[in-house]
């Protein structure tokens, strides 16, 4: 059999079959904690002192669609689409939610329903900036005739995304494993643990041609749609749709996170059968491919035995890696004129006692892609209903805020995450966020016409 291509390989090999394991290496360091009622009693005391002291402004957050808006005010009038799209947003949104709810048990979750609603939310904004900048031009141009792609559609199941449906992507799906028996057909073999393996490998690698991207450059690798019409993916991606295969064909694939991979085999009640060799290769190899076998990976020690002290990852954790890919390759994308720009950069830089680069101010933010960013925003608004208390990442996603421009939210968001960071961090945040509420009145002052210049010490 061939093997499967790490995150680490940076050429794609073309005598490899399955790509099933996710290199974890430049990925945000999101822990998956589960603060208990207990703890959440505990810190609410010091939450209500931070929000005292930083009171909210506007709306009050939630997590909910409709807990962050998606359209910049900054925007220029909307076209009369904008209420289509803006709809299709929330709805999105809200059916996000509802999927990754935990009031649903996590086996009841479809993550191919969760990622699409994702793609559905972020083409909505994504299109609706289209059409502004169609307008834009039209504007400028007025001898130039801009076609419009905006096609009218009642709700967001019927929403294209490369073509096709909500639903029609998921039949997609039904499709692969519908091939998959055919393959077992073709074969005359029985329906045992190797074969189908080794069918779904075929279908899924040779037939179909999925591979995946050596370079994640291009967001359309990130979304669950564009990896099934393109067949090039993320190697987190294509491990959701070997997952949802072999779900559809009653067979039931676990992973958990070894090492910087994530690996992938079949549930059973006796893992020794994973690793006996047959052909040349045990079945744990057929599914994870060279990394099992490569001595540089974590994955080349396992046994039947330490595979059972592996902590399986729960549906939401395997969206919770997509996510946290979706905000890497967003923030990486636009950050791109400023090479190298940290998400913490700021708070080490106030946090320093040198007066020359204690202070901020609202023109030494830097200038960054703006679709790009909102796009990283919105995958870290929804890892955060997955993860409400993460500290880690309620403070990346403050400083996107900042990044925005966007200083009311940020210091709301800044705040709550010191009542939840250890006190080192919290001592490192303090001092950013009490100037980054100063920097806040003073954008409120001058929205209101004031000549006047509050001082950011």
């Amino acid at each position: 059999m061939g093997s499967l291509l790490t995150a680490a390989t940076t050429t794609t090999s073309t005598t490899s079959l399955p790509i099933c394991t996710i290199h974890c290496d430049h990925l945000p360091r999101y822990d998956y904690d589960h603060w208990n009622e207990k703890t959440m009693k505990n810190n609410y005391s010091t939450v209500k002192s931070w929000r005292s002291l930083y009171p909210r402004t506007g709306t009050t957050a939630s997590a909910s669609s409709a807990a962050y808006p998606l359209f910049s005010n900054h925007l220029v009038k909307p076209s009369s689409c904008h209420k289509v799209y803006q709809e299709a947003s929330k709805v999105a949104r809200k059916k996000f939610t509802h999927e990754i709810s935990f009031q649903s048990k996590d086996n009841d979750i479809s993550m191919a329903k969760a990622l699409l609603y994702i793609a559905a939310e972020d083409e909505a904004f994504m299109a609706f900036n289209r059409e502004v900048d169609a307008g834009s031009l039209q504007n400028e141009r007025r001898n130039v005739s801009v076609k419009a792609d905006f096609q009218a559609w009642n709700c967001v199941e019927q929403m294209p995304l490369a073509g096709k449906t909500i639903s029609e992507w998921l039949f997609e799906l039904d499709t692969i494993a519908k091939e998959v028996e055919a393959e077992l057909v073709s074969r005359d073999i029985g329906c045992h643990l190797v074969e189908v393996l080794e069918a779904v490998n075929v279908v899924l690698f040779e037939l179909r041609g999925f591979k995946r991207s050596p370079v994640l450059i291009d967001s359309k690798c990130s979304y669950l749609y564009s990896v099934l019409s393109s067949g090039c993916g993320s190697a987190i991606l294509l491990s959701i749709i070997y997952i949802e295969v072999c779900q559809r064909l009653g067979l039931t694939i676990v992973g958990s996170r070894v090492g910087e991979d994530f690996l992938i085999w079949p549930q059973t009640g006796y893992p020794e059968e994973l690793f006996k060799v047959s052909s040349g290769h045990s079945l744990f190899a057929i599914v994870n491919g060279r990394c099992v076998e490569d001595p540089r990976s974590m994955a080349s020690d396992l046994t039947s035995n330490s595979l059972l002290g592996l902590e399986i990852a729960t549906k939401r954790d395997i969206i919770g890696i997509a996510l946290a890919n979706m905000i890497r390759l967003h923030w990486k994308r636009a950050s791109r004129s400023s090479h190298g720009l940290m998400l913490t950069s700021p708070l080490r830089q106030v946090h320093n006692t040198n007066e020359k680069v204690n202070k901020i101010s609202s023109s030494n933010v830097p200038l960054l892609r703006p679709q790009d960013l909102r796009l990283a925003i919105m995958a870290s608004e929804r890892l955060l209903i997955l993860q409400p208390h993460n500290w880690v990442l309620r403070r990346d996603h403050g400083m996107m805020l900042y990044y925005n421009r966007d200083y009311g939210k940020a210091v709301q968001e800044l705040s709550i995450c010191m009542a939840f960071a250890p006190e080192e961090e919290a001592e490192v945040l303090e001092p950013f966020v009490e100037k980054l509420h100063l920097l806040r009145l003073e954008s409120s002052w001058k929205s209101l016409g004031h000549a006047g210049r509050l001082t950011v010490p």
